[in-house]
């Protein structure tokens, strides 16, 4: 039924401006549209998502967004030369090589928004 319709994730934010702020000025994301002072949509890659306004910002325990990017390290280290901080998580089957865990193959890094929602990097 919904196998052919694109999704959009969204992410509860306390305050739409820290958002945009975050989303566009440190992330790099575009801004596509939006209502006043409740949601905002920004484009990254091809897809879309929405960040709107929710006392419940940030109460999410688990990744809510992920991008795969082509070099994690890199990526990481621009990241943290705008100020982001990387999370680090002990988990099973997988190490860490300074901030980016590694399974195998897979080499991925955690991050926060600011308003405490994860947010990972995973290479393609």
């Amino acid at each position: 039924m919904l196998g052919n319709t694109d999704a959009v994730a969204s992410l509860a934010v306390k305050d739409l401006a820290v958002a945009r702020q975050f989303y566009t000025g440190i992330l790099g994301l575009t801004e596509s549209g939006g209502d006043g002072e409740e949601l905002l949509t920004l484009k990254s890659g091809s897809s879309e998502f929405n960040v709107y306004r929710s006392q419940y910002a940030g109460t999410n325990q688990a990744t809510a967004m992920t991008w795969a990017v082509g070099n994690v390290d890199e990526t990481v280290r621009a990241l943290k030369a705008k100020g982001v901080a990387v999370e680090h998580y002990d988990m099973p089957g997988m190490t860490r090589e300074g901030d980016i865990h590694i399974a195998g193959e897979m080499r991925i890094a955690w991050f926060k928004n600011p308003d405490g929602n994860i947010l990972n990097l995973i290479n393609r």
